[in-house]
């Protein structure tokens, strides 16, 4: 009992100097309080998890949490974070919807040091976690009632999309990769409105949901609007949170699995052809190359939100009108949950594109991208 209650001061002691004032001059402090308390660190993992636990709290998830901790600070306090979040989740024998795969996604390795850095990593991990603000959460926190229906797997046009769109990344050929990321945006076109036909015959249990994408610098503005646009196609909405580097997306469940595949898979082929672009121009004497990325960027944002818009109504013009009732409904539907999660949301100015060839390759980029996106295919997709 004695040890115990010397681990909770030294703690505390720590946690004064440290979290509870501003600027840096207390971590030093805090750190050699920890350091020179090994019978404390059981006691400082505790308040870890407490840390954790009050982010679900707030609305955020673990994939959130990291990417804020990388962004703000650094690997080893992702490790540290990685820790915390699986021996908090381990208490619970089923997480909600989308928690396992952000935390089969966490480093593997636990963060070894000297115990003054250690602490040091720790006590700055624990302050930005304590400051985290609340933001809208985009669904239940483990140990809550589920919210809908079960989920019973990955349907298998989702899978197959998956399969195409990951060997357009992977392929060295760029009429493969034209081919393969074309075919899987008309199936997934097929099959948003093949979720949206079987939900207007069904019961209309289903209700909208969220998850949240991250939007990395650099050149955030530009991916933002790329998947606003892909978030558009497919039914569903986008509101963008540039200082906490992520945007929610609204949506029903099919099409936000949907959103996720295509643009996580337009922006690698995006990169991937920037990167070879701008490798031409500097071999030809070019040096200004951020202009020439953020042009690029911007152009291939653009021009993919206008092909695949033209994909989808394509694909929704076969189906007849017996689709647009269903289709506004849905909108509808989306649109409400949007406003109502986002009830003051604010336009944002872009700045516009400053280098005539970067957003010349980049709009021949989106169209490289999406080529084939008229070819016919059957309604199956074969």
């Amino acid at each position: 009992m004695v040890e115990a209650v010397e681990a909770e001061e030294a703690v505390d002691r720590a946690f004064a100097a440290a979290l509870y004032t501003e600027g840096d001059a207390g971590l030093d402090t805090g750190a050699s309080l920890l350091a020179a308390a090994p019978d404390a660190d059981g006691e400082l993992a505790l308040r870890g998890r407490e840390f954790v636990r009050r982010a679900w709290e707030r609305g955020w998830q673990p994939a959130d949490v990291v990417r804020i901790v990388r962004r703000d600070l650094d690997e080893p306090q992702v490790r540290i974070l990685s820790t915390l979040v699986r021996a908090e989740l381990a208490r619970y024998e089923r997480l909600p919807a989308r928690w396992q795969e952000q935390v089969d996604e966490l480093p593997g390795e636990a963060w070894r040091a000297d115990r003054f850095s250690y602490a040091t990593a720790v006590l700055e991990l624990y302050r930005l976690l304590l400051r985290l603000p609340a933001i809208e959460p985009v669904g239940p926190v483990p140990g809550a009632s589920p919210i809908g229906p079960p989920v019973h797997g990955e349907p298998k046009m989702l899978a197959r999309i998956r399969a195409l769109l990951a060997k357009a990344e992977a392929t060295g050929f760029p009429e493969e990769a034209e081919a393969l990321s074309a075919k899987a945006q008309e199936l997934m076109a097929r099959h948003s409105v093949d979720e949206a036909l079987l939900a207007g015959r069904g019961p209309g249990g289903e209700v909208p949901g969220a998850c949240r994408i991250g939007v990395d610098a650099p050149y955030e503005t530009a991916k933002a609007i790329l998947l606003d646009a892909v978030a558009g196609a497919n039914h569903c909405r986008a509101v963008w949170s540039s200082e906490l580097g992520f945007s929610t997306v609204v949506g029903f469940e099919g099409d936000l699995e949907a959103v996720e595949l295509l643009y996580t898979s337009l922006l690698v082929q995006g990169t991937a052809a920037m990167t070879r672009a701008e490798a031409a121009q500097r071999a030809g004497g070019r040096k200004r190359t951020k202009t020439f990325r953020q042009s690029f960027l911007l152009a291939y944002a653009g021009r993919l939100g206008d092909l695949l818009a033209a994909t989808a109504r394509h694909v929704e013009e076969e189906f007849g009108g017996d689709l647009l009732p269903v289709l506004a409904t849905r909108a509808v539907a989306v649109a409400g949950r949007a406003e109502e999660m986002f009830p003051k949301t604010v336009k944002t100015r872009v700045r516009g594109a400053t280098d005539e060839d970067g957003w010349t390759h980049g709009r021949a980029a989106a169209d490289r991208a999406h080529r084939g996106g008229k070819q016919k295919l059957s309604p199956s997709g074969d």
